[in-house]
């Protein structure tokens, strides 16, 4: 894949997903301001994130990760890449129908192991029916995924991108729906009808995501044949690869864990911090997860063919590319999160004390985010040589690294203590990734353009950084002031993104040039 397709496949996936971001803005904006922070927010959110995160452990995970890789390799070298993709359907399939059973058996349990402050509150028993509706989701997210990964593979990466747009629509739909028909004055009703809309429109959510890209490799010759699960060698690789990636997507769900379990003893904490969470995820979701997405199958297919050159201008445009977007994105979050907060969220249930405290997560999670994408950036190196032992080890010191200051910060400095957590546990996951990959060659030397550039793209953010805030400052009143808040943020925000592209132009940390050859590509 040369470098333009490859930057423009970066722009396909992350327009998509910035699409997807977006409307889960209007999802999360539309709860906070419908639920606030209270009891059937807390517990819908801990719901949700109970198939997603066994989503991201099995699916998106591990398995894709040993997945991708084998299946890139046999579509590259003209194998039986179908028969393949049939296989570990039907393997996957089977795994996940068994999971979800037991799921809904075992789901206070589950629910106690995400949250243990919720014990002995109502926001427990509204978590565990929640749950067991929206479990479910993960037998159809889990094979949306690994359909992603056929077409992803292949280089078809509109339709796969374009899938998690269907279900935050549809989490938005039936948030409107549920607020339309609520009786008037019967806020804790309101409150349950709309939880049990969501966690409703949670599973039909994925069946319309399987759905879109089933039809999208059907189209294109790549639809696995339903059958009945087989043993195979290739089957046996599959999980002989996919074990330590299924250990290590263990560790960073652990470390999940520990922030939700954190979260989970102060009143409130879970939505801040989901909140918060949206707001980092917007800029990892449109460059972390789509360089990751490209760079793997290209990777893969540039070690089978033996071309490292190719593999090191892949990996240092990857690496260029996700900087270039990432930093000014976290300078951002660091400079003005009480404006973007506020503006985002601050309405209807959602107070001043709720905007103060999500403000400060997304500030501590914002010095994080380039950590994050990084990590998407070294981990290819890793996983198209088939070697998911390494970053095993590499996230058991990560994890370790998160307990110890989630707990410690938690005692000192209270809930802000799991977005420490995660933010210094992700700065020593990259530490060990770019450290272990020194042995890897060529490939994984970054070249002298990349070198050359990177500082740049630093200094152009920190001056963008600088203007945003007294920015800001300037205009705190009309960021505070009615619908007028609205238009102020969108200038805000769109002033700062001219200042860096401006500044970075003039510094020659990117050519403008090369982003307009990316969108026409």
């Amino acid at each position: 894949m040369k470098p333009i397709r490859l930057i423009a496949g970066f722009l396909t996936v992350g327009v998509w997903t910035l699409v997807s971001r977006v409307m889960g803005f209007v999802r999360d904006i539309l709860i906070a301001a419908y639920l606030g922070s209270g009891p059937v927010a807390e517990a819908f959110l801990v719901a949700f994130s109970l198939p997603n995160m066994f989503r991201r452990f099995f699916a998106e995970g591990a398995f894709n990760t040993a997945f991708v890789p084998l299946y890139s390799k046999k579509f590259e070298a003209g194998e039986d890449a179908r028969g393949f993709a049939s296989d570990a359907f039907a393997g996957l399939a089977f795994v996940l129908v068994v999971l979800s059973v037991v799921a809904v058996i075992f789901m206070p349990a589950l629910v106690l192991a995400m949250a243990g402050g919720f014990a002995g509150d109502v926001r427990f028993g509204l978590a565990v029916d929640f749950g067991r509706i929206a479990f479910v989701y993960i037998l159809f997210i889990s094979l949306a995924a690994l359909m992603s990964g056929v077409l992803n593979a292949t280089g078809r990466f509109a339709a796969a991108a374009a899938a998690p747009v269907l279900l935050n629509l549809i989490l938005v739909i039936a948030l409107v729906v549920a607020e339309a028909g609520a009786p008037e004055g019967a806020e804790g009703l309101q409150g349950l009808r709309h939880g049990g809309y969501l966690a409703v429109a949670v599973v039909v959510a994925g069946v319309a995501q399987l759905a879109l890209v089933w039809y999208a490799a059907a189209r294109a010759g790549l639809a696995p044949v339903l059958r009945l699960p087989r043993w195979t060698p290739e089957m046996r690789r599959l999980v002989i690869i996919a074990g330590p990636a299924l250990l290590a997507g263990g560790v960073v769900q652990i470390n999940l864990l520990v922030g939700r379990q954190v979260g989970s003893f102060f009143d409130g904490a879970i939505a801040w911090l989901s909140f918060a969470d949206r707001l980092y995820q917007l800029p990892l979701g449109v460059v972390g997860i789509a360089i990751g997405i490209v760079l793997l199958p290209d990777l893969s297919r540039r070690l089978k063919a033996g071309d490292d050159a190719g593999g090191r201008d892949a990996y240092s445009r990857a690496s260029e590319f996700g900087m270039m977007l990432t930093l000014p994105a976290a300078v951002a979050l660091v400079a003005i999160p009480v404006p973007l907060v506020s503006v985002l969220f601050g309405r209807g249930a959602f107070g001043e004390a709720d905007i103060a405290a999500t403000a400060l997560a997304v500030a501590v999670y914002g010095l994080g985010l380039p950590a994050f994408v990084l990590q998407k950036v070294l981990q290819p190196l890793y996983f198209a040589r088939e070697d998911t032992r390494s970053p095993f080890r590499f996230a058991l010191v990560a994890m370790g690294v998160n307990a110890v200051v989630a707990v410690a910060g938690a005692w000192a400095f209270g809930f802000i203590g799991a977005a420490l957590g995660t933010t210094v546990a992700s700065w020593a996951m990259v530490w060990q990734l770019a450290r272990g990959a020194r042995g890897m060659g060529e490939v994984a030397a970054l070249d002298a353009r990349a070198w050359a550039r990177l500082p740049r793209i630093a200094l152009a953010s920190g001056v963008m950084g600088g203007v945003l805030w007294a920015a800001a400052w300037a205009m705190d009143d009309l960021l505070a002031a009615g619908g007028v808040r609205y238009l102020a943020l969108v200038v805000l925000v769109a002033g700062g993104m001219a200042v860096y592209f401006a500044a970075g132009h003039v510094l020659g940390a990117f050519r403008l040039s090369e982003f307009r050859r990316a969108v026409r590509r």
